[in-house]
């Protein structure tokens, strides 16, 4: 048997690609039929999330063990039946690290396999992808997104000059008796060598 499922990109436009995958394949297989529909550069690190019908992530499913103790599910651990173990079954998908690509699969339906095919297979396309990763608002990713993983570089820190103007930074020892106590910065003639 064969899993078709739909697998829209989280954006502003209408864009999804509908892709078949064998039953005994597992979500890596999945991962890159992902990857070839929607062209997405490099070798990235990513993940599929368990997802209930309203598409909140559940328990992630690494493309690579992350755990401590390196006993953790992995994508090649999990066959698309444990996946989507029936129609309309729900997984997310993430793709990148700076760049993040967002996915949303839905199984659609299974079908019969059919000879002589190699699997995933992109059969449907419907939308153009963007060249970089849209951001949570829809549009291309700047460098700026709050969805990206470097929101360090964000300016959230506001507007740093009208903080600190120089009328904020008053001389504060100005009264200051330097006479009465403290150091003394007088040197003897008397301590000449």
């Amino acid at each position: 048997m064969v899993y078709k499922v739909r697998v829209i990109l989280d954006a502003k436009e209408t864009i999804f690609r509908d892709i078949e995958v064998k039953e005994k394949q597992t979500l890596w297989n999945l991962h890159l039929g992902i990857k070839s529909a929607f062209n997405l550069p490099g070798e990235e690190l990513s993940s599929f999330y368990f997802s209930d019908d309203e598409w909140n992530e559940g328990n992630a499913v690494p493309l690579e063990d992350m755990s401590d103790d390196g006993d953790g599910e992995i994508m090649s651990d999990i066959y698309l039946p444990e996946g989507f173990p029936a129609v309309g079954s729900k997984m997310r998908f993430q793709y990148g690290f700076i760049e993040l690509w967002e996915f949303f699969c839905e199984l659609l339906e299974i079908v019969d396999e059919k000879t002589a095919v190699n699997y995933p297979l992109t059969v449907y396309r419907f939308g153009n992808v963007p060249l970089k990763a849209p951001s949570k608002t829809g549009s291309s990713s700047n460098g700026k997104s709050k969805s990206s993983a470097t929101p360090f570089m964000d300016d959230d820190f506001g507007d740093f000059d009208s903080e600190f103007k120089e009328s904020s930074f008053e001389d504060e020892d100005d009264d200051y008796n330097d006479d009465d106590e403290g150091y003394n910065d007088v040197f003897d003639e008397d301590d000449e060598d």
